[in-house]
């Protein structure tokens, strides 16, 4: 079992969002998607932002993600 849970790395991913905007991440795809990317940059040499409790690239990447350490832009601010 994954843990933290997919809802609630939705809702710390969310939880910056204003009342009535367009959340940034409306699916669980979404954040696979995220969290995909962000482990292919940690195994391409780049630095974690938090302590890894392992050394596994998506555990870190989660674990990233759950503690707002990494952000998700949407589609349209992404360089």
């Amino acid at each position: 079992m994954l843990h933290p849970s997919y809802n609630d790395l939705m809702q710390v991913v969310n939880q910056e969002v204003e009342p009535g905007e367009e959340p940034v991440v409306n699916s669980r795809y979404s954040i696979v998607l995220a969290t995909a990317k962000r482990a292919r940059q940690l195994i391409d040499g780049a630095e974690p932002m938090v302590i890894p409790p392992c050394n596994k690239p998506l555990s870190i990447a989660v674990d990233e993600l759950y503690k707002s350490k990494v952000k998700i832009l949407s589609d349209d601010r992404e360089d």
